[in-house]
């Protein structure tokens, strides 16, 4: 028996205009994301990496084509049931942390879990704390973003993601601005989810190392698949 895919992208593009100027980021793009996978997406800045992720993530949409999360296009969902899926289903990693440096670590990772209805206060705590504590971070929970060391607040991204208990991580370059020590310990931590939890990553980066210990690389260049290897098998 075959099981539907997490994501599947079919014929998409992706087309942004202005008055004057049509730029083409994603061009005949077609992608399947099996349940359980960490695979990465290489190629050079511009070639629409980024853009892949926020049509992943439901953060944008199509200029043409069709995405499907779990066996089901996603024009089907209303906007109230996409706000959710991003809410409940997908965590995001992003390159630059995105923390508000005037929350401690604990209130950044309980943020996304003030919109989620059902979820009081003590279940936000518990949720935060459980997250800080599998990203190695229990004894930072009260400090700041700007206490911390680059590493430590991408952890503290990671955990924010983490809280909401994601299917899917989308992670948008997480160890572009760590140095190898640090990269090597943000890498580690995702594989370890992967592995032991089960949950599917979607990893766009520069670093041929790190993408060489995901299951599969996907290579782009100008908006378009150029390439494909299975690294790993599961």
């Amino acid at each position: 028996m075959t099981t539907s895919p997490v994501i599947e992208l079919r014929d998409i593009e992706k087309v942004y205009r202005t008055s004057t100027i049509e730029t083409v980021a994603l061009s005949r793009v077609n992608l399947r994301i099996e349940r359980g996978e960490f695979v990465s997406v290489m190629g050079p800045s511009g070639c629409g990496k980024s853009t892949l992720l926020s049509l992943m993530g439901l953060l944008d949409e199509p200029s043409a084509g069709t995405i499907e999360l779990d066996g089901r296009p996603v024009t089907a969902y209303s906007d109230r049931e996409l706000a959710g899926l991003r809410n409940h289903k997908i965590g995001f990693v992003f390159q630059s942390y995105h923390l508000i440096n005037d929350l401690s670590v604990r209130d950044n990772v309980e943020l996304p879990l003030l919109y989620r209805p059902g979820v009081g206060g003590s279940a936000r705590r518990e949720r935060a704390l459980a997250a800080l504590s599998t990203v190695g971070l229990s004894a930072r929970t009260g400090h700041f973003p700007s206490q911390l060391s680059g590493g430590q607040r991408q952890r503290v991204a990671i955990a924010r993601a983490l809280a909401g208990a994601p299917e899917i991580i989308l992670a948008d370059e997480p160890t572009g601005n760590l140095d190898s020590v640090m990269g090597e310990e943000i890498m580690a931590l995702l594989l370890s989810l992967n592995q032991q939890q089960g949950t599917t990553i979607v990893m766009v980066t520069h670093d041929e190392q790190q993408a060489r210990k995901t299951q599969r690389l996907i290579r782009f260049f100008d908006g378009r698949q150029v390439g494909e290897s299975i690294i790993n098998e599961q």
